[in-house]
């Protein structure tokens, strides 16, 4: 699908600075925002942003700081950590 939006010249540099592609920060953008909503999995943002692999999806995601680690997983890992170090 191809979407065509019309950008006030006064908003134009903060939504996409100079030298940004327009089109694909406005992607970027609301990509990371799906995610964030549950509404899209991982790996439809590795689709949709066109990432080889899922180790691209990671670091994009970072950048929105959006992380798939929870206060459970570091619970968990603690435990780990001290179980393997006694």
């Amino acid at each position: 699908m191809q979407v065509t939006v019309e950008i006030p010249d006064e908003f134009a540099a903060v939504l996409a600075p100079v030298g940004e592609d327009a089109a694909r920060k406005l992607l970027e953008d609301h990509t990371a925002q799906a995610y964030r909503e549950g509404k899209l999995t991982m790996e439809q943002v590795r689709r949709a942003l066109g990432f080889a692999t899922r180790m691209e999806v990671d670091p994009f995601l970072g950048r929105y700081e959006i992380y798939d680690y929870s206060a459970q997983d570091l619970d968990e890992d603690l435990a780990n950590l001290r179980r393997l170090t006694r």
